[in-house]
């Protein structure tokens, strides 16, 4: 097998994740490919949660329905997740459930009673993390590493008294007969230290703080809000000014002040938080004020499902604000995509000053990875900040349109703005010929954002293929591996890291092909998008808007539909 998929089921607080956290490095560390990602109910305590690791010998970075290996540590397992258990599913669960499941999938597994045996209940999560080990048959070294650091602010006591639990995992796991069934994928040697796991937060932050970031205002709405707080912890080392507002409009604004101040500021919000920003943005747009905005999508409409993932917003971005004002919009589909696109949407907003979106979702946000370090390349953005004279005008126009901008305190000049339409002194006005003047100036930005907008990443041999599966923002895993399963060469695929505006070239570079749009949400929004920018119309729009990511299986079925007779 290339990979095994495990599954690990429990009510909130139950320690699921602290699973996660145990076992992703140790098999980091064993020379496997990882990636995990999460789906959990909106509630502080009970419900069902699970967390799908692959373990791989090559990258994955998609989620799969089949079940290998599952540890359901609640009463709720069969319930939630009895349509991925399938003949092959390994079941280890309490015996007391075991009838639950189909005859010859469960195993009684004494998780609670090795964690009492190990001191208390509560290491029941590293007992299975030991398990886990023991029934892949790999060395418990950096298992035992892996629990060290995860415990050692608890004190040696603590971290003792896990490591003990988790090598009485592992000796059951050892044991275990079904550990037979389990095919585990080649271990690939690497060198020390080639790799990294991180979340798609972190690779946010840390493509934000290489960009210079200095200001960060949020009002706290999942699952944008681990950017804030992952800043937050950077705070010190890099100078960001952190402000967490009292709301969405407060945000937007102090964000748009920071800017105005010379700050390179970041605001980050959901759906819901992001309605109440747009009369900000407009203010942006008018001002000519760069800031980058950071969506973390989930389900509408309203609260809809808060924890969920869903890519239903991106018409909500392009039309955003009133009036007209450009803009661009960024949809990263990996972690290194999160870091690298970070640091153009600041470089874009700054020298174009309007706003940059940078569109994510729960899911993106929340899955793990490996990471190859390399990979993370940092872009060094250009404030365009000018230092003004006595004759300064901040919206004075320009061969290329890009006015002067400058900021209070460098220079002699009066720095004005108005939310008003402006002189190129900044005064207000209600001449209709320098209205028009001003917003062919503004509006003229399109042209070279156009231009010079990033082109989609081919996925297979593009050039070839009579058919194109398009996609957007965190479906790039899932078309890179449904293609490569698929192994058609009359089907390519493009995944677009900007949305809007899109390059002209990508009119020539589909030509006349048939073109598939797989979108996370229920109308196609950006097929619908594809149509006015392209002249493309798509011929087939594969959608889900459940608040489930899209499997491997689901689109490897959609794409065996297009090479049928």
């Amino acid at each position: 097998m290339q990979d095994l998929s495990m599954v690990f089921e429990g009510a909130a607080g139950q320690g699921v994740q602290t699973i996660t956290r145990l076992l992703l490095p140790a098999l980091k560390r064993s020379g496997l490919e990882v990636f995990a990602c999460t789906e959990f109910m909106s509630r502080i305590r009970g419900g069902s949660n699970s967390t799908e690791i692959r373990v791989a010998s090559i990258p994955r970075r998609a989620y799969l329905k089949r079940i290998d290996l599952l540890f359901a540590l609640s009463t709720r397992a069969r319930e939630n997740l009895g349509e991925r258990i399938g003949s092959g599913t390994l079941v280890f669960a309490d015996p007391a459930e075991c009838p639950l499941f189909p005859e010859g999938t469960c195993i009684a597994a004494p998780v609670r009673t090795l964690a009492l045996q190990a001191g208390s209940p509560v290491y029941s999560n590293t007992v299975v993390a030991g398990m886990v080990f023991g029934l892949l048959g790999l060395p418990p070294e950096p298992l035992q590493e892996s629990v060290g650091r995860a415990f050692s602010l608890k004190g040696e006591d603590i971290a003792e008294s896990n490591r003990h639990a988790a090598m009485l995992g592992y000796d059951w796991g050892g044991s275990c007969p079904a550990g037979e069934r389990l095919a585990l994928p080649e271990v690939q040697p690497k060198e020390a230290g080639e790799l990294m796991i991180m979340d798609g937060i972190s690779a946010l932050g840390v493509g934000t703080v290489a960009a210079g970031c200095n200001f960060i205002s949020s009002y706290p709405m999942s699952p944008s809000t681990g950017l804030l707080t992952w800043l937050a912890r950077q705070a010190g080392d890099f100078g960001i000014v952190v402000d967490q507002a009292e709301d969405e409009i407060a945000a937007v604004n102090a964000g748009l002040g920071a800017s105005y101040a010379g700050a390179r500021a970041v605001v980050t919000t959901s759906g819901g938080g992001f309605d109440l920003m747009q009369e900000g943005l407009s203010l942006a747009g008018i001002m000519e004020l760069p800031l980058v905005v950071h969506l973390g999508q989930r389900p509408g409409p309203a609260t809809g499902m808060p924890t969920r993932t869903e890519q239903g917003d991106l018409g909500l971005v392009v039309h955003a604000g009133h009036g007209e004002f450009p803009r661009a919009v960024f949809a990263p589909g990996t972690h290194e995509e999160l870091a690298t696109l970070a640091g153009h949407a600041f470089g874009v907003a700054a020298r174009f000053q309007m706003p940059a979106f940078i569109l994510t979702d729960q899911f993106l946000l929340d899955a793990e990875t490996t990471v190859d370090a390399d990979a993370l390349r940092r872009l060094y953005p250009v404030d365009g900040v000018t230092e003004t004279g006595d004759a300064y005008r901040r919206y004075a126009f320009t061969p290329d349109g890009l006015s002067p901008r400058g900021v209070p305190g460098f220079g002699s000049g009066v720095v004005r703005a108005d939310s008003h339409e402006h002189t190129e002194e900044g005064l207000i006005t209600e001449r209709f010929e320098l209205r028009h003047r001003m917003m062919e100036k503004r509006l003229g930005r399109l042209r070279t954002l156009r231009e010079e907008a990033l082109m989609p990443t081919a996925i297979g041999p593009v050039g070839d293929a009579r058919t194109l599966l398009v996609g957007w923002g965190s479906n790039r895993g899932v078309i890179e591996e449904a293609l490569e399963l698929l192994g058609e060469p009359a089907i390519a695929g493009l995944h677009f890291p900007q949305v809007f505006p899109l390059n002209p070239a990508v009119a020539t570079l589909i030509g006349d092909r048939r073109v598939v749009v797989l979108e996370n949400n229920a109308t196609g929004q950006f097929a619908d998008l594809l149509l006015p920018e392209t002249g493309i119309r798509a011929a087939r729009r594969i959608l889900k808007a459940t608040g489930e990511p899209f499997s491997v299986e689901e689109v490897l079925e959609a794409l065996q539909e297009e090479v049928r007779p």
